[in-house]
């Protein structure tokens, strides 16, 4: 029987300096699933996903990808990762959208080597997927954040990744958009069967698109379904959160955020 275990950390910890900001964590991905990452600022999120990556090794505990020790892991191309660039992106870039998504065939292709018309083909059925086919020859720097979000999520598209992991995407993305947003994540997810994980403080919405939630202060103080996170009342949010919380009302039906 086939393993569907994409992710896990086995009791890992991790350390900047005498600072822990990751404790014990012990935590399992499956294949197919949309996993919302929240908890509040400074609660190791970030540095969850570094360890994922490979960026920052863990001072205690182990890391597996797809079954086997990061240390091993070599096929980099199954993972795809969209972070905050629609709030930061250098307008004067002189690049094209087309241009931008090819960028994520570098892996497969080589840093040296000419996209070929099969490759041109998928960076524009990717660019179709996330609705951008039509600004294809336009500037990046041209488009709105929520627009260059779609494409950053298409160049991750073209490497045909298993895990797609977004850091904020929705930071500097109107807010009329981010519906949408979320909808396009849940239709990769349903459609093209790739894994998501998420980082965000957008809970109210995530709960509502994501299958799973993983909430971390320094520990993962829980990971199950996005249903029965939403059954937790404010008293239960606060002990997850390790301080007061409070409901917000903005566009979304809950929103939870940090006093």
């Amino acid at each position: 029987m086939k393993d569907n275990t994409i992710v896990t950390f086995e009791n890992v910890s991790f350390k900047y300096e005498k600072e822990w900001v990751v404790r014990n964590v012990d935590l399992t991905i499956k294949e197919g699933q949309f996993l919302g990452l929240v908890g509040p600022n400074g609660s190791g999120k970030s540095t969850l996903i570094k360890l994922m990556l490979g960026l920052v090794k863990p001072d205690h505990g182990s890391v597996y990808l797809f079954g086997k020790p990061i240390k091993q892991y070599k096929d980099w191309q199954e993972i795809g990762f969209v972070s905050q660039k629609a709030n930061s992106f250098n307008s004067g870039f002189p690049a094209t959208v087309m241009e931008v998504v090819k960028t994520g065939l570098v892996s497969r292709v080589g840093a040296f080597k000419f996209f070929t018309k099969k490759h041109k083909e998928k960076a524009r059925q990717a660019l179709k997927f996330v609705e951008m086919e039509d600004y294809a020859h336009s500037n990046i720097g041209e488009l709105s954040g929520g627009q260059q979000q779609r494409v950053f999520i298409a160049r991750a598209l073209v490497s045909d990744p298993a895990l797609l992991i977004l850091d904020e995407p929705t930071v500097g993305v109107d807010a009329r958009h981010v519906t949408e947003f979320y909808d396009l994540l849940a239709r990769l997810n349903k459609e093209q069967g790739i894994t998501l994980l998420m980082v965000t403080h957008d809970i109210g919405t995530i709960t509502d698109h994501a299958t799973h939630v993983v909430c971390m202060n320094k520990t993962v103080h829980f990971h199950g379904a996005s249903e029965e996170y939403k059954e937790f009342n404010e008293e239960d949010l606060n002990k997850l959160y390790g301080h007061s919380v409070q409901q917000l009302t903005h566009n979304h039906d809950h929103e939870v955020s940090p006093k």
